[in-house]
């Protein structure tokens, strides 16, 4: 065990990397429970196509409301009692909800009211953990580690967390989301026990008291100038802005696709998913490999090429086992390109920026797959269902012979 335990977290990394990904990890096995015990229970309230819609929406719409928010206030306190007190918070509206479930008393408006802050609490831990990490590891460990917590999202939260949630939704409507609050409440008393300083220093030249009384305004607006004024963080926003937007488009009709142009029906579309996660669990395992053998601007000009061929691949075939493949293939693309984007990032950006900065990154994710997936509606209903695909191909091959040069400076924003 202690040589299994060695070789996913050295120990050399110090134990503060081990406890956050411990909490980390249960967490996202309970957000993973919720992916599939969630829809359960708004489809077991209601058969209503546009309620069924807002559940998903309202755990989304908090990242635009409160997710620059959730940055300045990270930058602000404690970053663990940040994580702490949200994830608690969160199990109190996961208790409350299973005992109304269990009792009879739940109907579909206490179910979108909890969805709704269930998402809101998401916002700020999610958030304020990403500024975690660089207080944990040093610059030079940041891709090893990111690789560690890339591989328990993908486990955990989409391989086996949603089948465990339909599991214990089929034992009792309750169950799942009584062992969500307990997963999530775990993962709040373990980011407790990291032994390091997370109170976020001032910036030069300004004290830690009037850093603390600083209107939240301002310092969202301060973030937002730095990553204007920081050219190549500024370009990694841009294009993870775009290159979602893309992305949402063509992924936004992937079950008409399965269905219609690949002849697969409902389980057919869900091995498309599942196989496109287990690429994910193979390149977040192979991350540090390929970060030892391969320059980090080539590794990011790689997987953007990769990206833009899927798309291509997708539009061309209609052969199941070929987008199976092209899909476990991109799989593994993504799981790398997030390590890579979110290390260069947290090097490239000062500890005391850490929370803004990520919190402007993460809406632009969230931001363009919502405008990606409206797009990708419209081109499908009008020109096709592989229409998409081919608009996703044509925009991400423009956006890359745009930054191509770029690229190579982004990777090393921290030198």
């Amino acid at each position: 065990m202690r040589r299994i335990v060695e070789a996913i977290v050295p120990s050399r990394l110090g134990p503060g990397l081990r406890w956050l990904l411990a909490s980390f990890w249960l967490s996202n096995i309970g957000d993973g429970i919720a992916l599939a015990a969630a829809p359960l229970l708004v489809a077991s309230q209601t058969h209503d196509p546009l309620l069924v819609a807002m559940a998903a929406l309202l755990q989304r719409i908090p990242w635009l409301l409160f997710g620059l928010h959730a940055g300045a206030l990270a930058d602000r306190i404690d970053r663990r009692r940040i994580i702490a007190t949200v994830d608690l918070a969160r199990s109190v509206v996961l208790v409350v909800l299973a005992v109304m479930v269990a009792t009879g008393t739940v109907n579909v408006a206490v179910v979108l009211a909890a969805m709704f802050l269930v998402g809101t609490a998401e916002t700020f831990a999610d958030t304020t953990s990403a500024t975690l990490l660089p207080m944990v590891v040093g610059p030079g460990d940041l891709g090893l580690a990111n690789a560690r917590l890339m591989f328990g999202t993908i486990t955990a939260n989409q391989l086996a967390g949603p089948t465990i949630g339909a599991a214990l939704f089929a034992l009792g409507s309750a169950v799942p989301f009584a062992t969500q609050a307990v997963c999530v409440g775990l993962g709040a008393v373990l980011v407790l026990r990291i032994a390091t300083s997370t109170a976020p220093a001032p910036p030069a030249g300004a004290s830690s008291d009037a850093a603390a009384h600083q209107p939240t305004r301002r310092r969202i607006a301060e973030g937002l100038r730095w990553v204007w004024s920081h050219p190549p963080v500024r370009t990694l926003t841009l294009t993870i802005v775009t290159f979602n937007v893309t992305w949402g488009a063509a992924w936004s009709v992937l079950v008409l696709y399965a269905t219609e142009r690949l002849g697969l029906g409902k389980v057919g579309f869900g091995l498309l998913t599942s196989v496109s996660a287990v690429g994910g669990v193979v390149g977040s395992a192979l991350y540090t490999r390929l970060e030892r053998r391969v320059s980090l601007g080539n590794i990011m000009r790689g997987g953007l090429v990769i990206e833009t061929l899927t798309h291509l691949g997708l539009a061309l075939t209609t052969a199941p086992p070929a987008a199976l493949a092209i899909l476990f293939v991109f799989g593994a693309h993504a799981a790398v390109w997030g390590t890579t984007s979110t290390s260069v990032r947290q090097r490239a950006v000062p500890t005391e920026f850490q929370g803004r900065v990520g919190s402007v990154y993460l809406m632009g994710v969230f931001g363009g797959i919502v405008a990606g997936n409206a797009l990708g509606g419209v081109i499908g209903r009008t020109w096709g269902v592989t229409a998409p695909f081919w608009f996703a191909f044509v925009g991400s091959a423009l956006i890359l012979s745009l930054i191509w040069r770029q690229l190579v400076h982004i990777a090393h924003a921290h030198a």
